[in-house]
């Protein structure tokens, strides 16, 4: 047992509490970089348990991947009550910080980016934002070049027995998504039978809770930026609430949002 282990050395804090680098004189910027600072923690956290949760989709060993899709859940929560702490700051004080963000983004976050290419929210365009970052490209391009989560879910129900047609399951997987009525009647056998095939009854309903909260996380920045800035654009030179608008009706899992109206 390691007996000199203390709990600032574990943790790291030396580094994680001296990471903070203010550089206006505006009061909230301290709150401004630690709300996301503990964002692209919990991030971390979600893409740790989501990577494991796909590589039990795989071997079709359920069970532990649905604590594991509850625990990003929870994270996600902690993640949208960060806007309402953020909240907390007015037009005037982000007015105080703004100039000193120069061109960053939450836009640029590449672990946001990541998060939701892993689902299966995958465009292209994306990663052209970080190609002055490498390594961070490849990272993104290796996913796009993997099956997503939603992927390899759909190719469990084909394993399963489930007419999956052979051209979604042999799509290319930097393509976003396209809805298959094929899909959806095979979700919905399962849904209207949920005893006979509990294990992917509650697989879909740990899905639907992640849409369910990313959507949520989604509309909480909205309401942020427009509490704070309104309609301006944004840091980056991106649209502001106007982007933040658009991308509220993309969806990672259409067919188990539509399924509940063909049931």
């Amino acid at each position: 047992m390691a007996r000199d282990v203390t709990y600032s050395g574990y943790l790291d804090l030396e580094r994680i509490l001296s990471a903070q680098h203010p550089s206006s004189p505006a009061h909230d910027e301290m709150l401004f970089i630690i709300v996301h600072q503990a964002s692209e923690l919990w991030l971390k956290l979600c893409l740790h348990e989501l990577e494991a949760a796909r590589a039990h989709i795989i071997g079709d060993d359920l069970r532990p991947a649905f604590k594991m899709l509850s625990r990003v859940a929870r994270a996600q929560n902690q993640l949208i009550h960060s806007w309402e702490v953020l909240s907390t700051m007015t037009p005037h004080d982000y007015s105080q910080l703004r100039p000193h963000l120069g061109t960053s983004s939450g836009f640029q976050s590449a672990q946001y980016r990541l998060m939701e290419f892993l689902l299966g929210g995958r465009n292209p365009d994306m990663v052209t934002i970080h190609e002055a970052t490498p390594d961070v490209a490849a990272m993104l391009r290796a996913e796009m070049n993997r099956a997503s989560l939603y992927d390899e879910a759909i190719r469990l129900l084909a394993r399963r027995g489930f007419d999956i047609p052979a051209s979604v399951l042999a799509r290319e997987t930097d393509a976003p998504w396209q809805a298959s009525a094929e899909v959806e009647a095979a979700w919905a056998q399962i849904y209207r039978a949920p005893g006979q095939y509990w294990d992917l009854y509650e697989l879909a309903e740990k899905l639907v809770d992640l849409e369910y909260h990313f959507q949520r996380w989604r509309f909480g920045h909205l309401k942020t930026v427009e509490r704070i800035i309104g309609f301006k654009r944004g840091t980056g030179g991106t649209a502001g609430v106007a982007y933040l608008e658009g991308v509220l009706s993309q969806v990672f899992f259409p067919e188990l949002l539509s399924v509940r109206t063909a049931i």
